[in-house]
């Protein structure tokens, strides 16, 4: 019984605690983000994706390596409540080898 109320009183604790408190919290909702992030993958299959955001405004890039050869690319932006709009480009000639 003491087990139960102790982990009662613990969940109570954290409904109430504010955001500063809680772990892996570090800002506040009136922090603008402001980050960059990039990787990249060659193990055959060549991927990766490239994304800049200050305050409301976002773009990057992503590649994938599809199937048929080709290499597909995805530029985009996002401007506060504008919505994410994408470019997608093609390089490459799509391969079809013969079924053996």
């Amino acid at each position: 019984m003491a087990s139960k109320t102790i982990l009662i009183l613990l969940l109570v604790a954290l409904v109430v605690a504010s955001p500063s408190q809680l772990p892996g919290y570090h800002g506040s909702p009136e922090t603008p983000a402001n980050y960059e992030f990039q990787y990249a993958v060659r193990d055959g299959n060549d991927y990766g994706h490239h994304e800049t955001r200050d305050g409301d405004y976002t773009q990057g890039s992503y590649t994938v390596q599809l199937p048929d050869g080709r290499i597909q690319r995805v530029t985009y932006t996002v401007n506060g409540d504008s919505g994410f709009v994408a470019k997608v480009t093609y390089e490459g000639e799509a391969q079809y080898p013969a079924y053996a």
